[in-house]
């Protein structure tokens, strides 16, 4: 039996990113799940509220604790927006490391941060040396961080989408258009009303058309690879279906005899969660389920300037909590696919 060699902790570990975190660090070869926090379930069995664990998990949610949590190598903060940013400072300061896969740490420019989150950051000293942890673009410094901003589900679709087009200067970078679809868990697992069955379900819809807080987000990633600012039209769309993601992104080519496919399989070829399907391939949703695979398919119509590129992920997994899985591993000098395996459960 192997040893557990890492203890790690989750603050906040109700919504459905945290239940996620849950089924997979309980399998994970190399951890140890010490802590759970819940102020609103603190005395409750996990396995009484998530019995999917039921045998595999034998812990209760707690109170957050400063010091339970600072003998933890590696804390997971699955909270809302506003509250990592409270408590990440005394971690750091125990020399646990942290994973926010909240916004508090995404965005440099805090200015643009307050606007659009409408809070004061608590720790803006921290937030420069926080690392976005998209490991397809940021591998290295990951390793190094000692607090990783995990990305959002439509950012790691949209980046990874456009990552080998921006990279290799084939686009316009100031027209941009990305157009994505997320499952209603995108939304948490808070009752609303436009998430109930009856509102969601047989209806089809965009939001945020005027602006959504993620576009910053992308814009600063894009921003990154492309070496200046990029012009990006961002819409993202609510489906009846609990759970996937896909963006289809566009770009007017500066070239026409450029390979896209071989591109991409180039870019992403040492990519152990990146997938370039076959030319011609539209990439489904239902095939990265439950997995922390992003799906990729390229194309461009006759006759036309744009480059098409299909994205998938599960906006759970590759989209939360199974790429701070991703991170943690590179964080703590694991392998990189430690605890990821699982294959998509089909149909």
């Amino acid at each position: 039996m192997r040893v557990a060699m890492y203890k790690v902790g989750i603050v906040g570990g109700t919504g459905y990113t945290g239940v996620e975190l849950l089924r997979l660090l309980t399998r994970h070869p190399d951890v140890s799940l010490e802590v759970i926090t819940s102020r609103g379930n603190a005395g409750t069995a996990v396995a009484d509220m998530f019995p999917s664990l039921r045998g595999r998990l034998d812990l209760r949610f707690s109170e957050p604790d400063r010091d339970t949590l600072a003998a933890c190598d590696l804390v997971f903060f699955a909270t809302p927006n506003g509250t990592a940013m409270k408590l990440v400072p005394d971690l750091l300061a125990s020399n646990t490391r942290v994973i926010d896969l909240g916004a508090d740490f995404r965005l440099k420019d805090l200015s643009v941060w307050s606007d659009w989150y409408k809070l004061e950051h608590a720790c803006p000293e921290w937030v420069e040396q926080a690392v976005y942890g998209l490991p397809e673009l940021n591998r290295a410094a990951i390793a190094e961080a000692r607090l990783v901003a995990n990305p959002g589900c439509y950012p790691t679709a949209v980046i990874l989408g456009y990552l080998p087009l921006l990279e290799s200067q084939l686009i316009d970078p100031e027209h941009l258009i990305a157009d994505a679809k997320s499952g209603v868990s995108g939304a948490g697992r808070q009752p609303q009303q436009h998430t109930l069955l009856c509102e969601a379900n047989d209806n089809f819809k965009a939001y945020g058309a005027s602006g959504h807080r993620h576009l910053p987000e992308i814009k600063q990633g894009l921003s990154q690879i492309a070496g200046g600012e990029v012009g990006l039209v961002f819409v993202p769309h609510l489906v009846p279906m609990t759970r996937g993601m896909q963006a289809t992104v566009y770009g007017r080519l500066r070239t026409s005899d450029t390979d896209l496919q071989a591109l991409y399989e180039r870019r992403y070829a040492d990519e152990p969660f990146v997938d370039v399907m076959p030319a011609g391939s539209h990439p489904e949703t239902r095939t990265v389920r439950g997995t922390n695979m992003c799906r990729v398919g390229v194309h461009r119509q006759p006759g036309s300037d744009t480059a098409i590129v299909l994205s998938v992920i599960d906006n759970l997994d590759k989209g939360a909590a199974s790429q701070a899985v991703q991170n943690m591993n590179l964080m703590l000098g694991l392998p990189e696919t430690a605890g990821l395996d699982d294959i998509a459960v089909l149909p």
